[in-house]
C-alpha cells in the first residue's frame, strides 16, 4: 500500500527521520521496522544529491519515502518529487501564500504548475506509462504543509482549504519556542497540547491527514488519540545512541555478574 492509502485506511505510520546524507547509511534505515524513511533537508545534512541517490534504497526496501525540504525551498519539493519522493514535508507554511507557492510546486495543472519531468521517479517505480503518471500523481502525492508558530496556527483554516495541501505536519519544537515566547523548548509542553490537538482536529475535519515529530515515546499514544497518523522519530544519532547504550549496558551487566 503507499502512504496515501494507508493513511486514507487510518492506520498509524511510523516513519524513521535521516539527517546522513549517505546512501549506504539511508540503506540500513529503511532495512528497519519502519513503515517510511524521511530524508531532512532542512537541519539534518541531506542536500539535492543525496536525496536524489538515498531515496533509492528507501524505495526498493519497499518503504514510503519522505523529504523535508529547506524552508522556502519549492523548486526543491518538485525535484525530491522528481527523484521519487511519494511525500513532501515543507517547514514554515505560516502564511495562505506560503500553502500555495507549496502546493503549486508539488501539484501538476490544473491543480498546480508543476513542470514535467520524473526522469528519475518512472523508472524508479518502473509500472504504467507517462499518461498514467500524469493523470494519477496529483492524487498519489502528499504535500504535509509544516504548522509551527502562531501565525500558521491563526491561518490554520485558510492552510487547510488550499487544493493541494494533503496534510499538515506539526513541529512541537519550534511551536513551543514560539509559544513561550522564545524561553524554552519542550516538543511535551502541557500548556500547548490542547493547540496540538486542535490542529489534528482541524485537519482531519478538512479531510486532510496530520503528522507530528514525536520526541518522546511515551507521548506517541495521546498524539494517536488526537488524530494524528503519520508518526516521525528515530534520527541515526539517536538510533546509535540507543543501541550502543543498551549493548554496553548488556557487556556490562555480563561482566559484573562474573
Amino acid at each position: 500500500m503507499s502512504l496515501k492509502q494507508r493513511l486514507e485506511a487510518d492506520e498509524v505510520v511510523l516513519t524513521s527521520w535521516s539527517g546522513v546524507p549517505d546512501a549506504l547509511t539511508v540503506e540500513i534505515m529503511a532495512a528497519q521496522g519502519f513503515d517510511a524513511v524521511t530524508l531532512d533537508m532542512q537541519h539534518g545534512g541531506h542536500n539535492e544529491d543525496s536525496v536524489l541517490r538515498c531515496l533509492a534504497p528507501v524505495l526498493s526496501a519497499g518503504k514510503a519515502a519522505i523529504v523535508r525540504v529547506p524552508v522556502g525551498r519549492f523548486d526543491m519539493a518538485s525535484r525530491a518529487l522528481d527523484f521519487g519522493a511519494e511525500a513532501i514535508i515543507a517547514p514554515m507554511i505560516n502564511s495562505l501564500a506560503d500553502a500555495q507557492a507549496f502546493a503549486a510546486a508539488t501539484k501538476y495543472p490544473p491543480l498546480g504548475q508543476r513542470s514535467w519531468g520524473p526522469t528519475y521517479a518512472f523508472p524508479r517505480y518502473g509500472q504504467g506509462d507517462h499518461q498514467e503518471w500524469l493523470r494519477t500523481s496529483n492524487e498519489r502525492i502528499l504535500s504535509f504543509a509544516m504548522i509551527e508558530t502562531r501565525e500558521a496556527l491563526d491561518v490554520l483554516d485558510d492552510i487547510l482549504a488550499v487544493p493541494g495541501i494533503d496534510a499538515i505536519f506539526l513541529g512541537p519544537g519550534d511551536l513551543s519556542i514560539a509559544w513561550t515566547g522564545g524561553r524554552q523548548i519542550n516538543s511535551t509542553l502541557e500548556e500547548m497540547m490542547d493547540a496540538v490537538a486542535s490542529v489534528a482536529a482541524k485537519a482531519r475535519a478538512a479531510g486532510k491527514h496530520a503528522g507530528i515529530y514525536v520526541t518522546d515515546t511515551a507521548i506517541a499514544g495521546r498524539f494517536v488519540e488526537m488524530g494524528y497518523r503519520l508518526l516521525a522519530t528515530g534520527s541515526e544519532q539517536q538510533l546509535i545512541a540507543q543501541g550502543a547504550a543498551g549493548l554496553l549496558s548488556g557487556l556490562r551487566q555480563s561482566i559484573g555478574a562474573r
